[in-house]
Parts: C-alpha cells; structure tokens; sequence
C-alpha cells in the first residue's frame, strides 16, 4: 500500500501511524517502510542580496561546487593499450570531506574593465547538516511513501480488508490518500475482469436457452441450478479451507456452463412427453426417472476426472486445486438439488405463463368485443327516422 500526498514529513508521520497498527496484525511479516530511514547532508543556502552585490550567481556557484566536489571531466587520456580514460578534476579527499574547506573555494566572477575577481564561496553562502530521504517516489503526479510486507499465512483478500480497516482509523489531512498497490492491486483489478467473465457467461447461458426453447421465461427454469451450483462450491472451499481466489473463480465460471446440463436433459424430456400428449406432472416424474441415470454418467464423470486435480497430485497442483474443488462442490450439490428444483419450478413457470396467456387472451377477446360495439356504434345514425334505424338493423342482422 501507499500513503500520497505531498509533503514528505506528513507522509513520513502517517506511515509510521500505519505501520505501528499494521504490524500488530497476525501474519503480516517483514514490513518495511519507504523513506523511514534518512540519510545526513550538507546544505548550501545562497544569500541572495549578498550574492548580487558580488556579481556572483547561483549557477556560478552551483557549477563551481558540482566541479570541486563532485568532479568535472576535462578531458580523456588514452594509455598506451589504447584504452580511453576520463580525467576528472575535484577537489582531494580530506578537502571534500571537511566543509570548512568548501567555504574557501574561490569563485571566479567577472567585473568587467576590472577584470577577474575572486569571491570567497563562504562569503555569499552558508551550509548546515542535515537529514534528507535517501530517495524520494512518485506516482500519479504526487509523492508517496510505500509500506510493503509479506504474508504468513494470512490470505491476501483478509490482509488487505484489515489494513484498509486501520487506514481509516488513521487521521489524514486534505489531499492525503492510501492506496493499494502491488499484488492487492492485481488482485482488485483481476475479480473485476472475472466478474465481468462470469455476468458474459450468465448472459450467454440465457441466450443459448431462449432460442433452444423460443421462450424468455422457460430458461430461469433451467438456470436455476446455477446458484445451486454455488452452495456447492462454497461449502466445498470452506471444507478444505481454501479461499476465493482466481482458481476457485474460473472454476465457477466453468460451473456455469456445465451445471446447466442436468436441468436441460429433464426439461427438454419433459416438454417432448407433452408434446405427445401426456399430462404435465406425469412428463416430469417419467422425466426425472428416465433422464436420471445419464444425468448420474455424466456427473460422475465429471467428478471423477476432476478428482486427482482436486486431491492435488502432481507438481503445482496445490494452485490449480481450488478450481477442481470448486467445480466438484458445485457438480455435487446442483446435481441432487436440481432433481428437486427444477421440476417444481418447471411447473411453477408453465402455470405462470399459462395463467398469462388466458390474461392475454381475455383482454384480446375484450378489446374485439370494444371494437366490435364501437363500430356498431358508428354505424347507427342518431339522429335517423326510426325506420331506417330498423332497416339499417335488419340489414346487419342479416
């Protein structure tokens, strides 16, 4: 994570707050902290009235010390196996070293029709000792102090839910954010694609449905066995401990695709028994007890070839585990519970769109019958002789 913002000792302030709390959390381990340790310095302040009256210059000084202390190529000395050497020029070891020294170095500041003057550096600036960060980040155009640490069994989704807890207990002026970075960051970033992943899927299942049975309603029938699918897997990754990861998640998008299979198999039996003419609730009972064993083939193997991923045999299987369990979980659970559910809601559905279509049908019926007395009052003049009333009625009755 990152604490941002722009001043450093603010930063520097905050993130020692938050890695005090966080390093009272179970299972985070070797938390380092950016800019917590400085580095000393020596400062060169430039008194600028001073250094206008003498003719000297900021960028005079700055070139005059970055040559004597940090040296300065002047030129490059070939040896004679024709290697080429620069030649820096800087002031020695025990002058660097000793700041007094610096204040005698001469600047050299030109007067004009008086020629060269040479200016004591100390007479135009001053230096102190001091602590500076050994470097100093940025991200998103500002300044950030990042605290970084590893996990010993403590899952990275818990972990971050904990910090994120003790971040905002930590008081934070105005412009001062912490963000997640790192693999919190990648994992953020890696749900919402599988999010996205999985609302396709649903969206697609429900499409592949509709046009197989031209119906919109028929299909909730059969995806109903998708959230049954998830008591599975839940209950599944809460035996064996393992948690909701990126694994776990593609083998519930795999969940959604093959879940499906045991609702369609009894639905699509069922409306072709009635097709032939056997009653609803007979069609599903011969449904589920003719569809029941390829249901039970299919399932179980299913299962079975998932079993030695699950069990996590082989090398890295312990990654690729989650996905197996959750898939298994899933198989188990919306096989026997859609056996249950999808035949009652099948019937539950076919009343209701039954129901609506007799709505329909007798609002059909009563718009015509509207119409029909509407025309027939067009027909008669109000104002006409009562005989030709009567005719005008004779001639529509005939």
């Amino acid at each position: 994570m990152a604490v941002r913002g722009e001043d450093i000792g603010l930063l520097k302030g905050y993130a020692a707050a938050l890695k005090q709390e966080i390093r009272k959390i179970p299972g985070i381990v070797d938390l380092e902290v950016t800019l917590e340790h400085d580095i000393p310095e020596y400062r060169l302040t430039v008194d600028g009235e001073r250094a206008s009256d003498l003719g000297v210059t900021t960028g005079a000084v700055v070139r005059t010390v970055g040559a004597l202390i940090g040296g300065q190529v002047v030129s490059t000395y070939e040896d004679p196996d024709g290697d080429a050497v620069n030649v820096r020029v800087r002031l020695p070891v025990a002058m660097r070293q000793d700041p007094s020294q610096v204040e005698r170095v001469r600047l050299a500041v030109n007067r004009g029709p008086e020629g060269v003057a040479l200016v004591p550096l100390g007479e135009v600036a001053r230096y102190s000792l001091s602590d500076t960060p050994s470097e100093i980040n940025r991200q998103a155009l500002t300044r950030e102090v990042v605290l970084s640490a590893n996990l010993d069994g403590l899952p990275l989704g818990e972990a971050m839910n904990k910090v994120k807890t003790i971040a905002g207990r930590v008081p934070m002026a105005p412009g001062y954010r912490v963000v997640f970075t790192g693999e919190g960051e990648d994992m953020i970033e890696s749900f919402g694609y599988m999010a996205e992943a999985l609302l396709l899927a649903v969206i697609f299942v429900y499409l592949i449905l509709a046009a197989q049975f031209e119906s919109f309603i028929e299909p909730f029938s059969i995806m109903l066995s998708l959230p049954l699918s998830i008591v599975g897997m839940a209950g599944m990754l809460l035996l064996t401990g393992d948690t909701v990861n990126i694994m776990s998640l593609i083998g519930l998008i795999m969940l959604m695709g093959l879940v499906t299979k045991n609702a369609i198999l009894l639905v699509d039996y069922a409306k072709v028994l009635q097709t032939r003419g056997m009653d609803r609730t007979e069609a599903v009972i011969a449904a589920g007890r003719t569809r029941l064993r390829p249901i039970l083939m299919t399932t179980l193997a299913m299962i079975f070839g998932m079993l030695p991923l699950a069990l996590g045999i082989g090398a890295g299987a312990e990654e690729r585990a989650p996905m197996a369990r959750a898939v298994v979980g899933g198989l188990v659970t919306s096989t026997f519970l859609t056996l249950l559910v999808v035949p009652v809601v099948y019937t539950l559905l076919d009343d209701f769109v039954a129901w609506t279509r007799r709505r329909w049908e007798g609002k059909k019926a009563a718009a015509g019958a509207v119409a029909g007395f509407l025309i027939l009052l067009h027909g008669i003049p109000l104002l006409a002789p009562p005989a030709a009333v009567a005719a005008d009625a004779a001639g529509w009755n005939s």
